[in-house]
C-alpha cells in the first residue's frame, strides 16, 4: 500500500494531505523519515509516525450509533444525515450506513465502509437478525403471530416467517426479522389491522443496543464485536 493511501485511510488526513506531510518530513516508516508519498509499506506490520504519535492502521471502521428520530439513513440529504452525527474527519473514510432505518425509527445502525461486510450482514440467505421494539395505536389481533410466523403478505410481497412476542396489553413488544423490505414492519402490523406509533431497532445480528449511548452518540466496535458481525455474515477474519 502507498504511504499516502494509508495515511488517508487512518481518518486524520486527505490523501492530498497526507502527500505534503510526508514531503514535509513529518512521517516515518520502521524509524526512519520518509518523503516519498509514493512509497509502498505492508500496512500490517510497518511502523508508522506522524509528528512522533503512532499511526496505527485500521484496514475498516465499524461504528454502532444510536440512531436518532428525524435522521435518515444515507449518505446524502443535506443536514439531517446520520452520518452528520459523526466528526469531520469520518467523513473521508468512505463510511454508509449498513442498511436503512426509517427517519422516525430510531437504535441500532452499523455504519461502516467494509461493502462486503454490509453486503453479507443484508443478504437475506445469510438470514442475520433484526430485532426491533414497537408500540402500536391498537391491540393486535389474536391470530397475528400465526400469520407472521407463516409469512404474511404485504402489498405484493410475501414476507419471510418472523416472530413477534407481545406484551400483556397487544400494544407492544418485540419483532424479529430476517429481511428488509421497505417500510416492512410498519406495513406488516397495518396488514393485521393497527398502526406502528414508535419503532426501535434493538439488536442487529449480534449488536444489542448500547444503553450507556443517547440518541445521536456513537462509539467504534470492539475488536470481539467485529469478529462477532463476521461470523454472523460468513467471512473468515
Amino acid at each position: 500500500m502507498r504511504l499516502d493511501k494509508f495515511l488517508s485511510d487512518t481518518g486524520k488526513l486527505s490523501r492530498k494531505e497526507a502527500s505534503a506531510a510526508v514531503k514535509r518530513g513529518r512521517v516515518t516508516v520502521d524509524g526512519s523519515a520518509v518523503r516519498d508519498p509514493a512509497k509502498h509499506i505492508d500496512p500490517d506490520t510497518a511502523a508508522v509516525t506522524l509528528d512522533g504519535e503512532c499511526i496505527t492502521f485500521k484496514r475498516f471502521t465499524y461504528i454502532l450509533l444510536e440512531k436518532p428520530e428525524g435522521y435518515i439513513s444515507s449518505t446524502e440529504g443535506g443536514d439531517r444525515t446520520v452520518m452528520k452525527l459523526l466528526p469531520p474527519e469520518y467523513s473521508k473514510k468512505g463510511l454508509f450506513p449498513c442498511g436503512r432505518l426509517d427517519r422516525d425509527t430510531t437504535g441500532v445502525l452499523l455504519i461502516t465502509d467494509d461493502g462486503e461486510m454490509a453486503h453479507m450482514l443484508l443478504s437475506p440467505k445469510h438470514h442475520v437478525s433484526k430485532i426491533y421494539r414497537f408500540t402500536l395505536t391498537v391491540p393486535a389481533p389474536a391470530d397475528t403471530e400465526e400469520k407472521f410466523r407463516s409469512g404474511i403478505t404485504i402489498g405484493d410481497e410475501e414476507c419471510a416467517p418472523s416472530e413477534v412476542v407481545f406484551d400483556e396489553d397487544r400494544k407492544s413488544g418485540e419483532i424479529t426479522l430476517t429481511e428488509g423490505k421497505f417500510h416492512q414492519v410498519k406495513r406488516m402490523f397495518n396488514a393485521v389491522g393497527t398502526e406502528v406509533v414508535t419503532l426501535r431497532r434493538v439488536r442487529f445480528g449480534p449488536l444489542n443496543e448500547d444503553t450507556t449511548l443517547s440518541p445521536g452518540e456513537w462509539r467504534e466496535l470492539t475488536e470481539d464485536e467485529v469478529q462477532a458481525l463476521a461470523d454472523a455474515a460468513k467471512i473468515e477474519r
